[in-house]
């Protein structure tokens, strides 16, 4: 079996751990891959470890005994997420996306890979310190984004429905008052998507009032489950107050000026502190 050099381990390390993150490597796995004894794989793994540490990528965590491993959990160094944030203010700000009636068009933005890539790299960074079994988010813009940060934190995704439909089996059904329009309105999730008792992260594309984040809340109560973290993409400045309180926006959407063709959108800058 082919023998491999130091420098082409630590290559093909950093590109496994960079394809899988948040999922714990066995030393036997790296071994078998690269026909090295266990105790070049941890060496090989602790110059890893120092590069990722001071590229700012993240972290790796090393297990020990006899089934050690590594694991590695990615993160963002502040002036990365600064760079990401500006220029999703400068894609979401530029004029010629403003529709009547002062919206905002996002689809093309929210169906782009590369920058649903980025969202999710901010996401999953400022969760990875916790233990999150699923990510929830509800049809249908938010659903590239909480799969981009499944894939970072190595959790499953649920998806929530604004109908019912006969291929999701038995459902849970809640009524919910729409935060932006005070209208009642109706989310549906199967109870084979979600287990009882995890701990799950909300993740949504945008929050006016926060009617639809409180009512997936609410949905998860009827799971058992707990909510340790709400995201949501853009947050409107106004109405200040929303109907939940522990949330992180990437992006405050402070004002549309549709006459003048502006789009006024900052980065939260809690993030960046």
């Amino acid at each position: 079996m082919k023998k491999y050099k130091r420098n082409q381990r630590i290559g093909a390390l950093m590109k496994i751990f960079a394809e899988k993150p948040n999922y714990i490597f066995s030393y036997n796995y790296f071994s078998e891959i690269f026909n090295a004894a266990k105790s070049t794989i941890s060496e090989d793994v602790a110059i890893v470890k120092q590069l990722v540490a001071e590229l700012e990528y993240g972290k790796i965590e090393t297990i020990s005994g006899a089934a050690g491993g590594a694991v590695f959990i990615p993160a963002l160094g502040t002036e990365e997420k600064r760079n990401i944030l500006n220029e999703l203010c400068d894609l979401f700000s530029n004029k010629s996306r403003i529709l009547p009636g002062g919206f905002i068009y996002v689809t093309d933005i929210f169906n782009n890979p590369s920058i649903i890539t980025n969202i999710a790299r901010v996401i999953s960074s400022e969760f990875s310190n916790k233990k999150i079994d699923c990510i929830i988010t509800v049809e249908t813009k938010g659903i590239p984004v909480a799969i981009l940060t499944g894939q970072k934190l190595n959790v499953p995704v649920a998806v929530i429905r604004r109908n019912n439909k006969v291929t999701e089996g038995t459902t849970v059904n809640i009524n919910y008052v729409s935060g932006s329009s005070n209208s009642i309105q109706t989310m549906s999730l199967s109870r084979r998507s979600l287990k009882e008792n995890s701990r799950v992260l909300i993740i949504d594309d945008f929050m006016k009032g926060g009617g639809t984040c409180k009512g997936m809340a609410d949905m998860m109560r009827e799971f058992n489950a707990e909510v340790v973290g709400t995201a949501v993409v853009i947050e409107t400045k106004e109405p200040e107050k929303k109907l939940v309180d522990d949330y992180t926006s990437l992006l405050i959407l402070n004002k549309v000026m549709e006459k003048d063709g502006i789009i006024d959108i900052q980065p939260n800058f809690k993030l960046l502190k």
